[in-house]
């Protein structure tokens, strides 16, 4: 009879309740919520799995702050110390997660302003799927625009899952009717919307789309989150735009996340 594992006192073990395969390179998964864990919407944690003690990856919580589970959106890294194994995760086995959760993709990091844009690639989707799932964002803004850009239309798949649950949803339907935009981009196949999140933002076609104006330092807040050149790219433009980086301890009209699972 195998022995449980122990578990250090800084550490949370959960259970897989749920989990879902999108494509050969995506999945999400979700657990049971410790009773005493708390989180702000859009942090993220370390996670881990037992016989790896030494491998952690970074985690954005993809579920918001009120739900009673934890949700995860992960890629699959085929000789990733950890997404190796972790895609293979089934239900009621066991992943770690460290108590302390941290980032700076929240509501305290920003400055109040009217509009609120979430610009993504990947799996950079996860903090956002927390943010647009957190009365709080429709409570501080007046409209939410969450982008996300993959190389194929299969990739995508978790995004449009995640507004049809909102739209479904007993209290969040209604909150975020008429506040809500999802833009969708594929790079590498055609799709409703092609090109580079970057390229739509520099020639201005992403609001031409969207029937808005530019980024406005005075109404407009950004987060961003996915690879590093996309983040730099985005940085640069959004700060050509006008708008001040922010943190947890300096709020500011925008901010990155620099944390990634492999």
């Amino acid at each position: 009879m195998n022995e449980a594992p122990q578990i250090p006192d800084n550490v949370f073990g959960l259970t897989v309740q749920e989990i879902e395969h999108y494509t050969d390179r995506l999945f999400r998964f979700r657990t049971n919520r410790p009773q005493e864990f708390r989180f702000r919407s859009g942090e993220f944690v370390m996670i881990g799995l037992p016989g790896l003690e030494r491998v952690w990856r970074a985690y954005s919580v993809a579920s918001p702050s009120w739900d009673d589970a934890l949700e995860f959106y992960s890629i699959k890294v085929p000789d990733g110390p950890l997404t190796s194994q972790l895609q293979h995760i089934d239900h009621g086995d066991l992943v770690l997660m460290k108590k302390k959760p941290t980032g700076t993709l929240v509501h305290d990091a920003l400055i109040p302003g009217k509009r609120l844009y979430l610009f993504s690639t990947g799996t950079g989707l996860a903090p956002f799927a927390s943010i647009i799932r957190d009365p709080e964002t429709y409570e501080k803004f007046d409209q939410v625009v969450v982008t996300h850009t993959c190389r194929i239309n299969a990739e995508l798949a978790y995004g449009a899952h995640l507004m049809e649950e909102i739209k479904n949803h007993e209290f969040l339907g209604d909150m975020t009717q008429n506040k809500l935009i999802h833009f969708a981009s594929t790079t590498r196949e055609e799709g409703t919307h092609q090109g580079r999140i970057t390229d739509l933002i520099d020639t201005g076609k992403l609001f031409e789309l969207l029937d808005l104006p530019p980024l406005d330092p005075e109404c407009d807040r950004v987060m961003m989150c996915g690879s590093m050149p996309m983040i730099q790219d985005t940085k640069e433009l959004v700060e050509q735009a006008g708008l001040s980086e922010g943190s947890n301890s300096r709020p500011g009209q925008f901010v990155v996340e620099r944390a990634f699972a492999g």
